[in-house]
């Protein structure tokens, strides 16, 4: 199996880290549902056991249950994004020892544009609903240490309202801007791969409005190592 390693806050996490902190959360979002948690054991189990409860409650259903949260992480988020335009950043590096940033960018992409909800759910337990609207990407998913669960919208073809600039080191990427439910950029993605000699890298990026908790931020950095890497390793199988 291809091998991934994290940088967070500088410092290297490896793949057993992570997973420790998914199995942590599974817990979490099996609560946040009001659904029993699979049963303790291997966490790869654990990660099907819980997809199948999300895709057996469907999107709908985990939207009625989770609304409460989304209304009022959506009015927390505009507000704030109204106090400033500035963001702030979480940041991820993973490396990865096999396949190539072409490749996966293609897996990904192909995943997103025919909203396929195993794959997309299946990455992090915080995942609930993640498939394509008229507006771009639909997501609704709890961000890091945030007690709530919220849902935005990220447009893939507008990057007019980034901060982070694109590195041209890395030559590609998933990038687009996030938007709550009154159309308001309230963040976003610019996430960009690299070849290396033997795999490419991923610097994952994602832009929170300033008044966002530090912890929370900080919080997210888990997130996106335990999405990318779970959906590495299935690019690569």
């Amino acid at each position: 199996m291809v091998k991934v390693v994290a940088e967070i806050g500088g410092h290297r996490v490896d793949r057993a880290a992570i997973l420790r902190w998914e199995d942590r959360r599974i817990d979490a979002a099996a609560s946040k549902l009001g659904v029993p948690a699979p049963r303790p054991g291997d966490v790869a189990g654990r990660r099907e056991a819980f997809l199948r409860t999300k895709l057996d409650l469907g999107a709908e259903e985990m939207s009625r249950r989770l609304a409460r949260d989304t209304r009022m992480a959506d009015l927390v988020a505009r507000a704030q994004a109204r106090v400033s335009d500035r963001r702030r950043f979480s940041v991820t590096d993973l490396r990865v020892d096999a396949g190539n940033a072409a490749a996966f960018t293609a897996w990904f992409e192909d995943a997103t544009n025919s909203s396929d909800e195993a794959a997309m759910m299946r990455a992090c337990p915080d995942h609930f609903v993640l498939r394509l609207g008229s507006a771009g990407q639909e997501v609704l998913e709890t961000n890091g240490a945030s007690p709530l669960a919220a849902f935005f919208v990220i447009d893939y073809g507008d990057l007019s309202s980034l901060r982070t600039p694109a590195d041209p080191a890395f030559p590609h990427q998933i990038a687009g801007v996030a938007r709550a439910s009154n159309g308001r950029a309230i963040g976003g993605v610019r996430h960009q791969f690299r070849d290396t000699g033997d795999g490419f890298d991923a610097r994952l990026i994602v832009e929170f409005p300033l008044p966002t908790l530090p912890a929370m931020v900080a919080g997210h950095r888990w997130h996106l190592a335990c999405e990318f890497a779970n959906w590495i390793e299935a690019a690569s199988a």
